[in-house]
């Protein structure tokens, strides 16, 4: 027999809990799936942090994410897990980004300080600067393992069923729902859902069926790492470093992580992978230019110490992301490396767009 569900979410990283969740809290029944173990490392869900930038000058972005400081302070609230490490943001680099996102952010009452390079070298001892600073308090970092965990817990506690090493094998949409193929356990079943919300990173694609409108999705495999700092301990806020494109190949990012140093990396560089074929080691000409830069820009911290990460990216051309339905199936996909800090709201994005067949994002993420 062929079970029904009314809400049916593929892919339960940090994007399907957070949809799932919300759904839930909408008092909606819903059916998560996720082909992996939980926990697992081959998407862009894992790690312990995940910078909370708010150094954004598009409205439609700063405007999710002041839905997410609210969504991330009601997960907090609901399941006791505090979620935010809000202890500032540096960037640094090209003025112009600087000038747009202090304007911004002015314009919307949020807290935000232009300091000199030796301000800011004074206060941040670790790190190097060579202009105009940008600081903003109200910033920091998610806790992201702990986050995927008080997710699923908020979404369970709601009733939502989430299963993981459930693989989508087929995906149909026909006039009375959506038909799912899913393999687990060697077993293959068949369930129809009202409406269906993929959710599934580096593997969207390969599950939507090929006449979906998607934009072109490229996967990335992208490599951070976690460096020692130097000597006594130094005061360390997240930071964003918008380079010299003649000097550097990819703009940085990076926070301070207890227990495992300051992770720093270079923002989308990587070679396209396949998602199921990753090496999970970084290219040695990219993991030398981290190096680099460490040893140039932040003498704060030892650049030969490098412990490497792996993780994807699932990008779009613009960057942007993916938030909208067509016909029963609603996606959330292209998250660009900087996607995660906005994930409940994302949720309640997706969800909205589950129960709401008449809603919309904002425009930009839209599908064509």
């Amino acid at each position: 027999m062929t079970a029904r569900v009314p809400y049916l979410v593929i892919g339960a990283g940090a994007m399907g809990l957070a949809v799932t969740w919300q759904l839930a809290r909408r008092g909606q029944p819903v059916l998560a799936l996720e082909r992996f173990e939980r926990g697992h490392a081959r998407g862009a869900s894992h790690g312990a942090t995940r910078n909370f930038n708010n150094a954004y000058a598009a409205e439609h972005y700063l405007d999710l994410l002041t839905l997410a400081r609210t969504e991330w302070d009601e997960l907090a609230r609901t399941t006791g897990e505090p979620l935010l490490r809000l202890h500032g943001l540096v960037t640094h680099g090209d003025p112009a980004v600087i000038g747009g996102v202090h304007a911004a952010l002015s314009a919307r009452g949020e807290r935000a300080e232009v300091l000199s390079a030796t301000e800011a070298g004074r206060r941040w001892s670790g790190m190097r600067f060579d202009g105009d600073a940008l600081f903003t308090p109200d910033a920091g970092v998610v806790r992201a393992a702990a986050a995927l965990e008080a997710l699923e817990r908020g979404a369970r506690g709601l009733g939502a069923d989430i299963r993981f090493g459930h693989a989508v094998t087929a995906l149909e949409e026909r006039a009375d729902g959506v038909v799912v193929t899913v393999e687990a356990d060697g077993t293959r079943a068949d369930i129809v859902a009202d409406v269906v919300v993929v959710t599934a990173g580096a593997w969207t694609s390969g599950i939507l069926p090929p006449s979906f409108p998607l934009p072109r999705l490229t996967v990335t495999e992208e490599s951070p790492a976690h460096f020692t700092p130097r000597g006594a301990p130094a005061d360390w806020p997240s930071f964003n470093h918008f380079v010299d494109p003649d000097r550097q190949i990819g703009n940085v990012y990076g926070m301070p992580a207890p227990g495992e140093g300051v992770k720093v990396g270079l923002h989308l560089v990587g070679p396209v992978v396949d998602p199921d074929a990753r090496t999970y080691r970084p290219v040695p000409a990219l993991a030398e230019r981290l190096r680099e830069y460490v040893g140039e820009w932040m003498p704060g911290l030892d650049p030969d110490s490098a412990v490497p990460i792996s993780c994807t990216y699932t990008s779009t051309d613009t960057e942007d992301f993916v938030l909208d339905r067509r016909g029963r199936i609603v996606v959330g996909a292209g998250f660009s490396g900087h996607g995660f800090k906005f994930t409940p709201a994302v949720g309640a994005v997706l969800a909205g767009l589950a129960v709401d067949d008449t809603a919309r994002a904002a425009a930009p993420f839209r599908l064509p």
